[in-house]
């Protein structure tokens, strides 16, 4: 159980969540990333950048909040919110900035937006270029409950997660995430009866709530269905809210099949074992040892004396007839 302690322990948060139509310039959409860290942990966030020579700089914005957390000029230094000074710097590699934030805290979990700044025609220009979701857990508690830790179902069975919420506003939200195998949001509900699945499952998810209680249940199980699984509730105006987890493995086919061909075996064996005693327990009741015991052979022996004698005893004389 120590391997998925630390597994659990060390889970990311994914969060795919498209508040804004993030783009590059060339009009792809760019994926959203989630981290998930622990308090005093550092991470960084990487904003893609064009390399137009009318860049300005690059912001990076906490949404919910309407929180301009750092902006970073092309050829000055950063300019960096009180909330995060000292904590906060800004690199380029390529064509990417990277955004180092540290020594986290429990309230910098927050849904952040890279936000490029374009001069055309003498006037600024913002474009959303990628959204990253960040979650610090603390080390001291959780703030939501979530069950059962760990589940190992085989193909096509179904699983149920539980997660105690917290009380909030009518505007919260609430995630179930994937977080370590295949990154990215398995359900969402909002407004507490809109909900939104996503493709991977279709039809095999389905949740119901009563209170502050949400119980979800994937349904039809398959490989590719094992990950860690996190529930997660966004209230406005502050951090995410998150639990440790449910780390869900679904049994492959090959292992499905080992496990059949060796249930085949052990009842082979324990059939044979259970004929051998039969067969043992026969062979005491009877007596064999005449079955084993080498045969005589029926030898008839004749007196031969006395086939000698009554020969002679009935032969004729042929010299007495005579006299």
């Amino acid at each position: 159980m120590l391997w998925m302690s630390c597994l659990l322990n060390a889970s990311l948060f994914l969060l795919l969540l498209p508040c804004f139509p993030a783009q590059d310039g060339g009009g792809n959409e760019q994926p959203t990333d989630v981290i998930s860290a622990w308090e005093g942990d550092s991470i960084s966030i990487t904003c893609p950048m064009n390399g137009s020579q009318n860049q300005m700089g690059m912001y990076l914005r906490a949404i919910r909040q309407n929180l301009n957390v750092v902006y970073c000029p092309k050829e000055k230094p950063p300019s960096v919110n009180p909330d995060f000074a000292n904590r906060i710097e800004c690199s380029k590699e390529g064509e990417n900035l990277r955004i180092n934030l540290h020594r986290l805290q429990e309230s910098d979990s927050k849904i952040y937006v890279c936000s490029e700044i374009f001069k055309i025609n003498g006037h600024p220009k913002e474009l959303y270029r990628k959204t990253t979701i960040v979650v610090v857990k603390a080390k001291s508690s959780r703030a939501l409950e979530q069950s059962p830790l760990y589940a190992n179902p085989e193909q096509g069975q179904s699983v149920s997660i539980s997660c105690e919420l917290k009380s909030s506003p009518e505007d919260e939200k609430f995630y179930l995430l994937r977080t370590h195998m295949q990154p990215g949001t398995a359900m969402t509900v909002s407004n507490l009866n809109m909900s939104e699945t996503s493709p991977a499952f279709g039809n095999r998810l389905e949740y119901s709530r009563e209170g502050n209680r949400i119980v979800i249940t994937l349904h039809n199980l398959r490989e590719k269905d094992s990950d860690n699984y996190i529930c997660a509730q966004d209230m406005r105006g502050s951090p995410l809210l998150s639990a440790r987890g449910t780390m869900v493995l679904v049994k492959e086919a090959e292992q499905a099949c080992e496990k059949s061909s060796w249930d085949l075996y052990a009842l082979l064996i324990v059939v044979a074992l259970l004929f051998c005693a039969l067969v043992c327990c026969t062979l005491y009741r009877v007596d064999v040892k005449k079955y084993f015991q080498k045969k005589k052979s029926n030898v008839v022996y004749e007196d031969m004396s006395y086939n000698s004698r009554r020969s002679t005893l009935v032969r004729t004389n042929t010299y007495s007839r005579g006299e």
